[in-house]
């Protein structure tokens, strides 16, 4: 062993960003021993031979670049920058669509940033209906269009794959996944441990609880893919120019101040354009800091290894063994072993000569993946290693790529940090972010990919990148559960009343950097502590860490611990009085001489109403989707303007959004002033201004006593708004609710807070007040009906599919964004409509689950919850005709439905609308 140690040692070159060449006849074994043995002894350069997957057009070592392969045009519609997965999909998709004077810049040669090297599986099944959506049209793409198109195959190889559950927590989740799949038309089947051994006779299963199994996941191979993609695209007139950097993002400011993309700059000469697609995977932050635009991502190592041949694995399904956080992808004869580590290295420093290069493989790191590797296939132990491969993938805060216009730059778009899923998402993200190139907008909801989910003050926060990344990157094998949180990245917004909350037990959640009350721990604080990286890279873990602990409490599918104490929150808001601290929302101002106009054009509802009346309404899009929901008050302008009481001239609007969907929110109300070119003013007061809601049947009786106003209907109607004292500080109330009841919301100055929180405190204490969080709000505004912006109503949702209607002025004469799509909609019929659901047996859900009407699947769940008055789960979700009709109220009416859960159905009955105070007398002060 040493002397095959001198050997490697002697001929891997010291350089990370070579390739070095792999001893073919020094023979490697997966034993423990053995892998011990190299990390104490050694540190290898990785393996660049034609036995490298997916290496079939590496360029040597020794080529020279020798500028452009062809004259770069003038100027182009579109540029896309980086000629990887996402780049060549979207250049694919952007001519099918008949955009042709388009061209992508690549720095290298096609594939030789991050694409060339990773492993190319394709699992169908996720917990999200639209990532399913998005993997369906990729491995369309790969296995049949584009093979139909050039008469090339791409490399698609349809072996299966294979999800191990070692515990009954995580086979819970791969039924889910099953019974989603449905809905989809995807075939697959949970497995006992003996039908598994009999599919896979090399597995052990002793330790198995099950496995979910999917017939028709498979492989790609990713030169293959992108090659014939750019083939395709330049079939239809678009052009490819490889060894082409680009140097410089061209930007103008036009009239109204807005920063717009002009041009692209390279070594070899500028082209002019309007849009440039920024593709370039790990080297995006850079690529983005050319234009001024952040790109919170960053890059680590990620590795995987080649086995020699293994007798029997042949024609074996992909393999996932999420507990041992390891992959297993068949290569032929043998298998690619790779997975996620808790201890990732970082690219600290990332080089733009890096191409078709590999790092050299740290085994200290990589042997606790192998060591799940061969306890799943026990033949791995006396295999032996033919190559390694440990290149640079891209990684996010959460996860998930980054799509969509960056809000700092006007026609420059973002396709990158796809954390190792490039290949799988690349076909049906290439094809979304063609449309939002040329539409303005995706045509599915691509909210949980787009970089407006992120507020501005994250996205350049190397703290928050780095902490977020990590730990989204060391979970990624996970159970996905519906209450997660995470633990890194925490403390980044404060509200005013945050350690007020903290020191009465509330237990928080994360939504766009803000920590707000999740629910109220009886049993003292539980303070959320600096991010410990879980113990790696030197840090000592936290000990009794209470918050991680009451965390971990949540990680199921039953109901929680604590839902006796969520279920005490609902019960005192419907029954006496309940506070939520809501200070999280967003909270904007639209002013100036147009802002009529503005607000004419953004909201459905009319909203142009006398001043002192608040609005609840929808943002849509041209296609009449829901782009937000939110209340918009119409106010006078102050002589003296203050967060509270701006002044302006003109008309002016406060707007309270959804805190988690604020940035989203602001950049589509900005988008849209700068394309109407209208004079108004957007301001942010989220920061300045607190808002407190006190809700239920005594919350009148405890504000009359806080504020200096008469709270009477006839005095303060439902829907208004006032200037008020609170315990002597200057307030705006408003008479809203988001749970149904009585109550109000005080929108307060930062610096008064404590001081009102205090004295609603007070004055309810004899009324049997308490505080309340976001877990109660959930399940509170579902028994009502309310809908939750990017769950029961998304972008690919309109009004009246949602039935909202009524937030819509279609009976005026006054133009709105998306109201002819609308008009359309109403005069067809609706093919899709919102539904409630209730269920009689005490199971829990929490969106998913399947829709059964009359034996047929006709939908899914998209929101679900226990409904403690009604006191039965209740949900909410789409349905469809699967005949393609109009969904009609008769359709609903005549239907007998049931909701699968976990493979389970219940018998469900259907509601047009909640059955919980359906005449809503309860928010109108009637009990």
């Amino acid at each position: 062993m040493e002397e095959l140690i001198r050997k490697v040692t002697m001929n891997c070159s010291v350089s990370t960003f070579r390739i070095a060449t792999f001893i073919k006849s020094s023979r490697i074994l997966l034993s423990k021993s053995n892998l011990q043995y190299l990390s104490t002894s050694a540190t290898w350069s990785t393996a660049a031979e034609r036995n490298v997957p997916n290496s079939k057009n590496l360029k040597e070592e020794n080529q020279v670049s020798k500028g452009p392969t062809k004259p770069l045009p003038k100027c182009a519609d579109v540029v896309v920058m980086g000629g990887g997965s996402l780049g060549c999909h979207t250049l694919y998709h952007l001519t099918k669509m008949g955009i042709t004077n388009v061209v992508l810049l690549e720095r290298d040669q096609l594939t030789s940033g991050t694409t060339w090297h990773t492993a190319g599986l394709l699992w169908q099944l996720r917990p999200s209906d639209i990532e399913i959506e998005l993997l369906s049209h990729t491995r369309a793409v790969v296995s049949k269009d584009l093979e139909e198109e050039t008469g090339l195959h791409t490399g698609w190889i349809e072996n299966g794959g294979l999800f191990i559950a070692s515990n009954k927590q995580r086979l819970d989740e791969y039924k889910r996944l099953m019974s989603l799949g449905k809905v989809f038309g995807i075939e697959s089947h949970v497995l006992s441990p003996a039908e598994t051994k009999d599919l896979y006779p090399l597995m052990n299963v002793c330790d198995l609880y099950g496995t979910l199994y999917v017939p028709t996941d498979g492989t790609m191979d990713p030169a293959g893919t992108c090659s014939t993609l750019a083939r395709a695209a330049t079939a239809c007139g678009a052009s490819v120019i490889e060894n082409c950097p680009v140097t410089g993002i061209q930007v103008k400011v036009d009239d109204f101040g807005v920063r717009r993309v002009t041009g692209v700059e390279t070594e070899y000469g500028t082209i002019q354009t309007a849009c440039a697609v920024n593709c370039a995977g790990v080297w995006a932050r850079a690529l983005g800091a050319l234009a001024g635009v952040n790109v919170p991502l960053i890059g680590m190592r990620h590795a995987y290894v080649v086995t020699e041949r293994i007798e029997g694995i042949q024609n074996m399904p992909n393999v996932r063994d999420h507990d041992s956080s390891v992959y297993l992808r068949l290569q032929g004869d043998a298998l690619s072993v790779g997975g996620y580590e808790p201890n990732p290295h970082f690219w600290e420093e990332v080089s733009d000569k890096f191409a078709f290069s590999l790092f050299d493989l740290d085994w200290d790191i990589f042997t606790q993946l192998i060591e799940g590797a061969i306890n799943r296939i026990p033949a791995l132990e006396t295999t032996g290693v033919k190559s390694t491969v440990c290149g640079p993938e891209s990684f996010t805060a959460d996860h998930k790529p980054l799509m969509g216009e960056a809000p700092e730059l006007r026609g420059f778009y973002l396709g990158c940090g796809f954390n190792s899923a490039g290949m799988m998402l690349g076909g049906g993200c290439g094809k979304e972010l063609a449309h939002w190139v040329i539409h303005g907008r995706p045509e599915k909801d691509m909210y949980g990919y787009d970089i407006c989910r992120f507020h501005h003050s994250l996205t350049n926060n190397n703290r928050w990148i780095r902490e977020r990344s990590h730990e989204s990157y060391a979970k990624n094998y996970s159970v996905v559960f519906p209450h997660d949180e995470p633990l890194a990245g925490r403390n980044m917004r404060l509200d005013p009343l945050h350690e007020e909350l903290v020191q009465q037990g509330c237990i928080f959640q994360e939504r766009h950097g803000w920590e707000r009350p999740g629910w109220f721990n009886l049993k003292g604080p539980a303070p959320i502590l600096d991010y410990d990286y879980y113990g790696a890279y030197g840090n000592k873990q936290h000990e009794d860490y209470r918050y991680k602990q009451l965390l971990w409490e949540d990680y199921t599918f039953d109901f929680p611990p604590h839902h006796k104490q969520i279920k005490f929150e609902c019960e005192r808001c419907r029954n006496a009085a309940a506070i939520f601290d809501m200070s999280y929302f967003g909270k904007f101002y639209l002013l100036g001489p147009d802002a009529k106009k503005a607000a004419d054009w953004l909201f459905s509802a009319e909203v142009s109403t006398s001043i002192g009346k608040t609005v609840y309404t929808c943002m849509l899009n041209s296609r009449g989707g829901t782009e937000s929901d939110l209340t918009v008050s119409r106010i006078e302008s102050a002589p003296q303007g203050t967060a509270l009481t701006p002044a302006f001239e003109g008309d002016g609007y406060y707007l309270a959004v959804g805190g988690g969907v604020a940035q989203h929110n602001w950049t589509h109300i900005s988008s849209v002033l700068q394309d109407q070119r209208l004079n108004c003013q957007l301001l942010d007061c989220s920061e300045e201004l607190g808002m407190i809601s006190v809700q239920g049947p005594k919350s009148r009786s405890v504000l009359q006593e806080v504020l200096d106003a008469d709270l009477s209907n006839e005095a303060f109607p439902f829907s208004t708004h006032q200037i008020v004292k609170a315990a002597g500080h200057t307030v705006r109330a408003m008479r809203l609710s988001f749970v149904g009841e009585l109550g109000w919301e005080l929108h307060v100055p930062r610096e008064s807070c404590i001081a009102v929180h205090r004295a609603v405190m007070q004055s309810g204490a004899k009324f049997g007040i308490i505080n309340a969080g976001y877990r109660a709000i959930d399940s509170l505004s579902i028994e009502k009906g309310y809908r939750h912006w990017h769950a029961d109503l998304r972008s690919d949702d309109t009004p009246l599919e949602a039935g909202l209607a009524f937030t819509c002025k279609l009976k005026s004469q006054v133009p709105f964004l998306g109201r002819e799509a609308l008009e359309k909609q109403k005069a067809e019929g609706l093919f899709k409509r919102l539904l409630c659901f209730t269920i009689d047996e005490k199971v829990p859900m929490f969106g998913l689950e399947v829709i059964w009407r009359n034996g047929k699947a006709v939908g899914h769940i998209r929101r679900a919850d226990f409904a403690f008055t009604l006191n039965k789960t209740i949900a909410y979700g789409y349905i469809r005709d699967p005949d393609g009709g109009v969904v009609t109220p008769d359709f609903v009416k005549s239907g007998e439905y049931s909701l699968e859960r976990m493979g389970i159905s219940y018998p469900a009955k259907v509601h047009l609308k909640s059955p919980f105070d359906p005449n809503n007398k309860r928010v109108k002060g009637i009990y």
